[in-house]
């Protein structure tokens, strides 16, 4: 037997894993990239057989073919949700991408390294680059320094909202509410009304800073993550509830457990951890009047109705708030932001923008509910592309309405 194609001492998708896959082909329907190009390499059947190719010593991830790949990946867990064999392919991609990374091309590989290792993990960096962004919005110097392909990628970074800080909430139990890292620069509006709603649950609502880690772990760099995921449980630890309003940190802050399984400091703080993790969503709201907000489309962010299952809740929500839910067509489909996928893949990103913004617009409905920043940042670009008045809101700005 040939030797494995993975580099043993990164993180490396199982055996047990690719070969949980029986090739039948039902993932290919519920697959973005493979709808968009309609190739066995775009799809998640393809891309486990690549990885099954460099298990065996036949390929490596260093060969652009292998590269190109995992990086069209949205990474979204479509095709998780639909495999009657549970094959989990989304530990499987960030597994294969923690093969990619170190041997992708320097020139390539340099900006996300720095990122995703050196300023997500900083507080401080990570707010002095994004008011800086800011600024640079207000003074409309943006149209300048960002290239008009990736405009729609970039979040309106909220300056007034930065200048009042986010105060604790109520009394009872300790709840932390994570701010998080894009969210909190852009989306911090939302995080008031999460206080105010964990509030209202009879919970001292307490705002926690810091990244989650998933943007790291999603695009490669799992040791970061875990740098971060140790912090982060440090800081949530003693608290009785764990609530975020972001779908993808929810989902990633409730795997810490299988993050840091093999670290014998962390495994059971992280497991304790993500025991006491709720998405902001799974929380009941106050009940309102009925039919006070109208109709409000809405969208499943792939790591709710994916990643986590969870598609009753936003829902009820927006009914407890008054308003009528209205389904998107096709809304289980990925928008593709997909954590960085709309800097990295802007082409396949901004296809699949434009059949979200268009699908949310066939609804007629003037709101549509978001929960996930990346998601409203991707969706709010793809509505103004198509010239739709539609308005993005979080089910949790709904619900928190006096």
């Amino acid at each position: 037997m040939p030797a494995s194609g993975w580099d043993p001492a990164r993180l490396a998708p199982a055996d047990a894993d690719i070969s949980q896959c029986v090739a039948c082909g039902l993932c290919l329907p519920h697959c973005p990239t493979f709808r968009v190009t309609g190739r066995e390499t775009a799809s998640p059947r393809g891309r486990i057989a690549a990885m099954g190719a460099v298990a065996e010593g036949a390929a490596s991830p260093a060969e652009p073919a292998f590269r190109t790949m995992m990086d069209e990946c949205l990474a979204c867990r479509a095709c998780e949700a639909a495999c009657p064999s549970g094959v989990p392919f989304g530990r499987m991609i960030e597994a294969a991408r923690a093969q990619v990374e170190p041997v992708r091309p320097a020139s390539d590989a340099l900006a996300r390294r720095i990122g995703l290792t050196q300023v997500l993990p900083r507080r401080w960096l990570t707010r002095v680059l994004g008011l800086g962004l800011g600024i640079a919005q207000v003074l409309r110097l943006d149209r300048v320094l960002v290239p008009a392909r990736l405009r729609g990628a970039t979040p309106r970074v909220a300056l007034r909202q930065q200048a009042t800080p986010l105060r604790p909430m109520g009394e009872g139990p300790r709840a932390a509410v994570l701010t998080g890292c894009v969210m909190d620069l852009a989306f911090r509006p939302v995080h008031r009304a999460a206080l105010r709603l964990v509030a209202a649950k009879g919970y001292r609502a307490v705002p926690v800073d810091g990244c989650c880690g998933a943007l790291s772990m999603h695009h490669g760099y799992p040791e970061a993550a875990r740098r971060m995921a140790r912090a982060r449980i440090a800081a949530l630890e003693d608290a009785d509830l764990v609530v975020v309003d972001a779908a993808g940190c929810s989902a990633h802050v409730k795997e810490y457990g299988h993050l840091l399984a093999d670290d014998r400091e962390w495994a059971a703080r992280a497991r304790r951890v993500a025991a006491r993790t709720i998405d902001l969503v799974e929380l009941e709201a106050p009940s309102r009047p009925a039919g006070r907000l109208g109709p409000i489309a809405v969208h499943d962010a792939c790591h709710h109705v994916h990643a986590q299952r969870i598609t009753a809740e936003p829902r009820a929500m927006l009914r407890a708030a008054g308003a009528e839910p209205v389904e998107v067509p096709d809304g289980t489909r990925c928008c593709g932001a997909a954590g960085l996928y709309s800097v990295l893949e802007p082409e396949m990103s901004a296809t699949l923008r434009r059949q979200k913004a268009e699908a949310i617009a066939s609804t007629g409905a003037p709101l549509v509910s978001v929960a996930n920043p990346g998601c409203a940042i991707q969706i709010a670009a793809g509505l103004r592309e198509i010239g739709a008045d539609v308005r993005v809101v979080h089910p949790a700005e709904a619900a928190a309405r006096p």
